[in-house]
């Protein structure tokens, strides 16, 4: 095969794609508190958006609580903000720079929501596994254009973009089928 799409790389970046998607399900926890829960929230802080765990120290003291120390008193209001507008349904309880986050039990309604949180995080990575397929593609039609390599070449390396797609795109449905099943038992 010619070296016009570099396929470890596309590989790589998939699969960067899918453990992100790991990452993300694993905060998810069913009932119990779970420091990772609050890993994809950020933070609107000193005119950028930073993760939540660079502005305090997460930690969980109980079962059903997690505790967030902030570090910086007048970031106090906005991480608040930003743990309340995240989709995970949590109502911090602000006490000076603590912020003590019960987690809901989880009754039928809330285990929906939650498994409407995974189908998204899902979602997203399949978005960034086609935006990586899309580049692939792109790189072998380019190749061809500058008569680098035949149409013949080019459909074969878009074929094999297509196959990592596929198998990116199956893992991912994978993970979320196991995640959503843990979510929705009772």
């Amino acid at each position: 095969m010619s070296r016009a799409v570099d396929m470890a790389d596309l590989k790589r970046r998939m699969d960067g794609a899918v453990q992100s998607l790991r990452g993300e399900l694993g905060g998810l926890r069913t009932g119990r508190a779970s420091a990772s829960l609050l890993d994809p929230i950020h933070v609107d802080a000193y005119g950028a958006s930073m993760p939540l765990n660079q502005v305090g120290t997460v930690s969980v003291p109980e079962a059903r609580t997690i505790n967030v120390q902030v570090w910086d008193r007048g970031l106090v209001g906005a991480v608040d903000k930003a743990i309340r507008e995240s989709s995970l349904g949590l109502n911090p309880v602000v006490e000076g720079q603590l912020l003590r986050i019960p987690i809901p039990e989880l009754n039928a309604e809330r285990r929906q929501e939650l498994v409407k949180v995974a189908h998204k995080y899902a979602e997203d990575a399949r978005v960034a596994v086609r935006h990586v397929r899309r580049h692939g593609i792109d790189e072998a039609k380019k190749a061809e254009k500058d008569k680098a390599i035949s149409e013949d070449e080019s459909r074969n390396i878009a074929d094999e973009v297509q196959k990592l797609t596929d198998a990116a795109v199956g893992e991912i449905d994978q993970i979320l089928a196991v995640k959503e099943k843990e979510i929705t038992q009772v």
